[in-house]
């Protein structure tokens, strides 16, 4: 299995075009997280076939429709949003990503975010933050209060 590179995952690829020559190591992944990034793949492979599908991904904008009354716009948005981060995050729009090179995919993201931050680039967590703030907060003031984050739990 060839794993991940800058051939095939955005942040790797990131990386390698500022000159950032990081490379993952399983070994300086606690087991805790290990586990904990398991466990939110497998929210997103819904099917349980062990890859995770842009398809599966983008369910979740949509869901916020019935969670909050999005609207089409917002939930097009956030789609955008979401699209976006996960393609960073390492799932390819036709291939997906498999379970194998999840923590693989997530660590390299981070470190891909922390070099975004040093060159005062744009974040994709931000991207994506900002794109269910924008839903969440219903009168528009900017802020999501307890009453609004209560609609969405």
């Amino acid at each position: 299995m060839p794993g991940l590179n800058e051939q095939n995952n955005e942040s790797y690829s990131y990386l390698r075009s500022v000159g950032n020559d990081w490379q993952y190591n399983v070994e300086d992944v606690h087991p805790k997280m290990l586990q904990r990034l398991y466990k939110r793949f497998d929210t997103f492979d819904l099917d349980s076939d062990g890859k995770m599908m842009m398809e599966e991904i983008l369910y979740w904008p949509d869901r916020m429709r019935q969670l909050v009354n999005a609207t089409d716009e917002q939930v097009e948005k956030m789609r955008e949003a979401v699209h976006i981060f996960f393609l960073n995050k390492g799932v390819h729009p036709e291939t997906g990503l498999t379970r194998e090179d999840w923590v693989e995919a997530n660590r390299v993201f981070a470190e891909a975010e922390r070099e975004r931050g040093r060159r005062g680039e744009p974040s994709m967590i931000a991207l994506l933050s900002n794109a269910y703030y924008d839903v969440l907060d219903d009168d528009g003031d900017g802020t999501v209060d307890i009453a609004e984050l209560k609609t969405m739990m």
